[in-house]
This record gives structure tokens, sequence and C-alpha cells, in this order.
């Protein structure tokens, strides 16, 4: 059935999908409730989304990395549930969109994710390059993955595995543009190790949980749909970077899905992995 838009566009709130019950036409707070805040010097209001995990993975790397000040509390936004539009997280991130983060020794709030990356690869000096030739080819591929993932997440995601219905068309549009992204990846990655170069960095980092989590079919279920087995170098590429301890860490924060072993929902020290997994600490009438 072909689709005649109106002239001027209104907001069906019953159009269907996964996410129908938390997308709006419009901005800020829904509730009134205050942010959470913990002891260490970052407060992370996110999900374990690919988004999400772009950040506690950077975390979790600087600490691996002995920057003791790089602590941090992760405090999990269920965005099912609408967490994203309280008053608290709407003054950090007037997006509601996770992650968010507010950091608390100098007063500064800091929303999308590459920002965020950016932000304590240069608080920390560390992940990005000095090196000018070098960092500008790894900002090249941090932004190329901030431009590139709504096309992966939004477009071949939504239509492929979420919209209520599936049409071809968009589903090709979306499938073409991301296997040339896989492409454009695998020749980069033909020419170097890391994105960035010689060095891993926040461009490795920032695409990583998209695209790594495609590539090892943790997404959507379209591994053998896009043919991810034939772009020999980012399988490569997510391969080593899958095995580094702090991504294995990153990876279980604020997560509240799969296996219970695995999800870490909230992080305010690094014991917690050992004792504060889901498994550990699930009250007996959770679902």
């Amino acid at each position: 059935m072909t689709y005649t838009p109106p002239k001027v566009w209104t907001w069906d709130a019953e159009s269907g999908g996964k996410f129908a019950n938390i997308n709006r036409p419009i901005a800020g707070a829904t509730h009134d409730k205050d942010r959470e805040i913990g002891r260490h010097p970052h407060q992370l209001y996110s999900l374990a989304t690919p988004n999400g995990v772009k950040v506690t993975i950077m975390f979790e790397e600087l600490l691996a990395a002995g920057h003791t000040d790089a602590e941090y509390d992760a405090w999990l936004i269920n965005i099912q549930e609408g967490d994203q539009f309280s008053s608290g997280f709407v003054e950090v991130n007037p997006n509601s969109k996770i992650p968010a983060l507010f950091d608390e020794t100098n007063g500064v709030r800091i929303f999308e994710s590459g920002a965020i990356l950016l932000y304590l690869a240069e608080k920390f000096g560390a992940f990005l390059p000095t090196d000018p030739k070098a960092r500008v080819e790894t900002l090249n591929w941090l932004f190329w993955l901030q431009g590139s993932a709504p096309y992966l997440g939004g477009g071949f995601g939504h239509f492929y595995a979420y919209a209520p219905e599936k049409f071809e068309y968009p589903i090709n549009r979306f499938a073409m543009e991301t296997k040339r992204q896989l492409d454009v990846l695998d020749r980069r990655l033909a020419e170097a190790k890391y994105l960035g170069g010689d060095d891993y960095s926040i461009a490795d980092m920032a695409t990583f949980p998209w695209y790594g989590a495609l590539v090892q079919n943790q997404v959507y279920e379209a591994a053998e749909f896009l043919d991810v087995a034939s772009y020999k170098n980012v399988n490569r590429w997510v391969d080593d970077i899958a095995a580094r301890p702090a991504v294995v860490r990153g990876k279980m924060v604020n997560k509240a899905w799969g296996d219970e072993d695995q999800q870490l929902r909230e992080r305010h020290d690094a014991s917690d992995f050992d004792t504060q997994t889901w498994d550990k600490i699930k009250p007996v009438d959770a679902e």
C-alpha cells in the first residue's frame, strides 16, 4: 500500500514498533527525579546499548592503564521505562539519550557518546595520539562512526529487526548502506591494525560496540543476512578487541539482559564485577 503523507504531520502515539512507547516528538522531562550521585569523580548514567558500552569500555581501559582518577559510578537508565525523561537526567542531557556523564570534579556535563570519549581522552591524555597526523586520523574515524552508526541502528536495525512490519525497500536500502560501511572498515583495517593506525584508540572503542556486535551476531540476528564473515579484516579486529579484559568488563556494566553473570546493572567499585552481578544479587521475586 502506498503512503501519501499529509500536509501537516501529527503524532500518532500508536505507530507501533519496539520503541513506540518511548518515542515522542517533544523534548524535556516527563517526571521529577533527582539524579543519583555516588562517591567517585565521574557519574555515568547509561545502559549497555552500543552507545553506552563505548563509554564503559573507555572507563575500564583508563583504569586498566593506571588512571586511578578515572573511577566512576555507573547508574542504570532503563530507557524502556522512561528513566531518560527524568528531570535529573534531562539536566545532564537535554536530548534524553544515553549515555550522559557528569564530572563532579569540575561541574561539567557531557552528553553524546563521542563527546564523552573525546572529553575523557583529553582529560587523561590517553587513547588519543598527540602526533597531529595520527590524532586527526583517529578523530576521522571517531566522527565517521558517529555519523555512520545511525544508519546501522536506526536504519538497518530498525527496519530489519524492530519495525512492526517488514518492507523490502527500507531493508534493502539500509542493508546496502550497512554492507558499504563494513567494506569501508574492512579496507581500512587491511592497511592498519586499528582504525587510527598502529595504536588502539577511542576510535576503536566507539566503533567496536556497534560493528563488533553485528559481526558477532549479538544484535539484530543479521550476521548471515549481511554475510559478515566475508569481511576478514573486520573480523580480525573484532576478535582482537573482544579479547581485551577491559572490554569484557565494559560490556557488563549497566547491562540488564542476557546471562545473569554478565549483568552488572550498577557499577560503583572494581570489586562489583566479582560480587554484584545479577546472578549474585537478584531478588527472589525479580522477573
